[in-house]
């Protein structure tokens, strides 16, 4: 876990229930889930199996050793969990090092959040040199926090890197609100005991007790984040 941004995660939301934002990151922030996809069609294509689309819905969201142990399983490929992790991550980064869209209405969102000091942090289940490599893009100053998936015992949709990141922002994780894009990030959050905003990205999510579903970023400010706790 990396503290990226010193201080200011220990302030609260002045004048809101609120006390902190936690992001994720894929699909979340930058447009990337598709890159994962194209990357482990490529990937498996190299030794020789053709990945079943059905299966994107699978994959999206989920820990690296789920979705990578899965596809293996699935296909039968000859490579090991370890093997399919280096490659699935170096073909991610030579994506992103080519381009890194940005959601629609996420540079706005940060801009917002950072300049009304609301605690913000990175909650992923990317490893973290993924993180790292992104943040050197989007702007590691938005964030007091990021957490990796490497980096925790359990990863989403376990709550552990939600409670961690609250615990690390000094905040009750019940006055934490999340934005997501898949059902398994949903779920780690929900399990935290966050507010939830879900903004779907390759899989539709349903609304929920605590949970609002959004279509876009575009839609969510910190107004609205405010309101989740009121």
């Amino acid at each position: 876990m990396t503290t990226t941004v010193p201080a200011i995660g220990t302030r609260t939301a002045e004048g809101s229930a609120l006390q902190a934002v936690l992001l994720d990151m894929d699909g979340t922030l930058v447009d990337t889930e598709g890159f994962w996809w194209d990357v482990e069609c490529e990937v498996f294509a190299g030794l020789g199996h053709t990945l079943d689309d059905s299966w994107r819905h699978v994959v999206v969201g989920g820990p690296m050793t789920r979705s990578a142990g899965f596809l293996i399983e699935a296909t039968g490929a000859d490579i090991t969990l370890a093997e399919l992790t280096v490659l699935l991550n170096q073909g991610f980064e030579d994506r992103i090092d080519r381009a890194l869209p940005l959601m629609p209405g996420a540079a706005r969102l940060l801009g917002e959040l950072a300049a009304h000091e609301i605690p913000t942090a990175l909650v992923s289940a990317s490893h973290r040199r993924i993180i790292d490599r992104v943040l050197g893009i989007v702007g590691a100053q938005y964030f007091a926090l990021t957490v990796a998936g490497d980096e925790v015992a359990r990863t989403k949709p376990h709550p552990d890197p939600y409670l961690f990141a609250a615990a690390g922002l000094g905040a009750d994780p019940a006055r934490c609100a999340v934005v997501e894009d898949t059902a398994t990030g949903v779920a780690a959050a929900e399990a935290a005991g966050c507010h939830v905003v879900a903004v779907p990205s390759v899989a539709p999510i349903s609304p929920a007790a605590r949970r609002t579903v959004v279509r876009s970023l575009e839609e969510v400010d910190l107004a609205f984040l405010r309101g989740l706790l009121n």
